[in-house]
C-alpha cells in the first residue's frame, strides 16, 4: 500500500516537471522530495487510522473430527475424498457382527429376566401357600397343647391326679413351640420372595430394567457401527481403508469432515484502529482469488477478545514475555452482501479488506481507489 502511493506520487511529479516544464535542480528535487514524504506520510496515516485496511482477511469454516466411539473393524469406506455428501450420508461402516451378537445376547438375557419376574410371582403365591399351611400347623399345635394344660389345670383344681404325664406335655409344648418357629420361617420365606417379586425401578423389575439398559447399550453399539455426515459437507485428505481399526480415541481422528452449511468472514486490524471501527460500517473486499472485482459487506460485529490474552488452567506459569512477542489484533467479522457462489473460493481462501467509517470520510475515495489497485495487482501475483 505504501509503495503504490508513493508511486503514485512520483508518477504525479514526473507529470508536473514535464506538463510545466520544471527545471530539474536540487531545490525543486529536494521539495518534491520532502513534499512527498511529509504529504504521502501524512495521508497514510490519516488514512491508516480513519479508513482502516488489513490484508489479513479469510473464509473460515468449520470442521469436525470423526472418530469411532466403538471398537471394530472397517468394511467400508463409500465416500470420496472432497466429494460433496448430505447430511446423513455414510462415511463408514465398521463390522456389525459382534455389536448383533451382543444385541442378540442381551435380548435373550431380558427374555429369560422377564421369564424370572414370573417364577417369582409364583414363588410368592408358593411362599404363601405354606405360609397359610405353616399359620395351620400352627393352630392344631396350639390346641393340643391348650387342651392339655387345660385337662392338667382342671385336676390340679379338683387336687385329682393330672390325666397326662409330664412327658406328654413336654413334647406337646416343644411340637407348640416347633411350630411357632416353622410358621415364622414361611412368613420370612413370604416376605422374601415378596421383596424379590416386587423390586422395580418406576413399575419395572430391576433385574428386567438392567438387562433392558444393557440391551438399549447393545443396540446403541450397534448403530454406531455405521458413522454418518453430521451435516452437509465433505471429508478431506481420507486416508481411511477397508481392514483397518477404529477406535474411540479423541485424540486420533479417523477423518476429517469439513462443514459447507456455514462459513464464516473475517478479517483482523490493529488494535489501534478498533476505536474506529463499528458495526454496520461499509465494507469493499477484495478476494486474492478473484482479481480486478470488489465485494460489497458491511461490518456484522467485533469480537471483544485478543487471542493472546487467554488464560487455561494448566501446571504452568503465565509467562509474560512469551506474550509480549505479538500484541495480538482485533478480529472484525464481515458480512459479504454481494454474491460470490459463482466464483471459485474455496473455504479459507483468503482477502483484503477496507472498512470506510464515518471518521474523516473524505479519505474514503483514496482508499477505494488503492484497494482497486490492490486487486488489479492481483493478476501480477497470480502470474509470480
Amino acid at each position: 500500500m505504501i509503495t503504490l502511493m508513493f508511486l503514485t506520487y512520483a508518477a504525479i511529479c514526473i507529470v508536473v516537471f514535464k506538463l510545466f516544464r520544471v527545471r530539474a535542480s536540487t531545490w525543486t528535487i529536494s521539495t518534491a522530495v520532502l513534499g512527498g514524504l511529509f504529504g504521502v506520510g501524512g495521508l497514510l496515516i490519516a488514512l491508516n487510522y480513519n479508513q482502516p485496511f488489513t490484508p489479513d482477511a479469510r473464509i473460515l469454516f468449520y470442521t469436525t473430527p470423526i472418530f469411532s466411539t466403538v471398537i471394530g473393524r472397517v468394511v467400508e469406506v463409500p465416500i470420496t475424498p472432497n466429494v460433496p455428501i448430505k447430511k446423513d450420508d455414510v462415511l463408514l461402516r465398521l463390522d456389525p457382527a459382534p455389536f448383533q451378537d451382543t444385541v442378540d445376547q442381551k435380548k435373550a438375557q431380558l427374555a429369560q429376566s422377564r421369564q424370572n419376574v414370573r417364577m417369582l410371582k409364583a414363588a410368592v403365591g408358593q411362599a404363601e401357600g405354606e405360609e397359610r399351611e405353616a399359620q395351620a400347623a400352627r393352630d392344631r399345635t396350639k390346641q393340643a397343647y391348650d387342651r392339655y394344660a387345660i385337662a392338667d389345670e382342671e385336676a390340679r383344681r379338683r387336687q385329682q391326679p393330672p390325666p397326662f404325664s409330664d412327658l406328654q406335655e413336654a413334647n406337646e409344648r416343644a411340637t407348640d413351640q416347633e411350630s411357632v418357629a416353622k410358621l415364622s420361617a414361611a412368613k420370612a420365606a413370604t416376605e422374601r420372595a415378596r421383596l424379590a417379586f416386587e423390586s422395580s425401578i418406576n413399575g419395572v423389575n430391576t433385574d428386567v430394567a438392567r438387562v433392558e439398559a444393557e440391551l438399549r447399550h447393545a443396540e446403541f453399539e450397534l448403530t454406531q457401527a455405521t458413522i454418518r455426515a453430521p451435516t452437509d459437507g465433505f471429508a478431506t485428505q481420507l486416508f481411511l481403508r477397508p481392514g483397518m481399526a477404529a477406535m474411540p480415541m479423541p485424540i486420533r481422528p479417523i477423518m476429517v469432515f469439513v462443514h459447507t452449511d456455514q462459513t464464516v468472514f473475517a478479517s483482523s486490524f490493529p488494535q489501534n484502529v478498533v476505536q474506529r471501527i463499528e458495526p454496520n460500517n461499509e465494507v469493499e473486499i477484495a478476494f486474492d482469488g478473484v482479481p480486478g472485482r470488489i465485494f460489497r459487506g458491511k461490518v456484522a460485529r467485533l469480537v471483544d477478545s485478543v487471542a493472546q490474552g487467554k488464560l487455561q488452567p494448566s501446571g504452568d506459569l503465565v509467562l509474560p514475555e512469551q506474550r509480549s512477542q505479538s500484541p495480538g489484533k482485533i478480529v472484525a467479522i464481515i458480512q459479504v452482501l454481494d454474491d460470490y457462489s459463482s466464483y471459485r473460493l474455496p473455504p479459507g481462501s483468503t482477502a483484503q479488506v477496507a472498512v470506510y467509517t464515518d471518521h474523516w470520510s473524505e479519505l474514503a475515495l483514496v482508499r477505494r481507489i488503492l484497494l482497486r489497485m490492490k486487486s488489479w495487482m492481483n493478476y501480477v501475483t497470480a502470474m509470480n
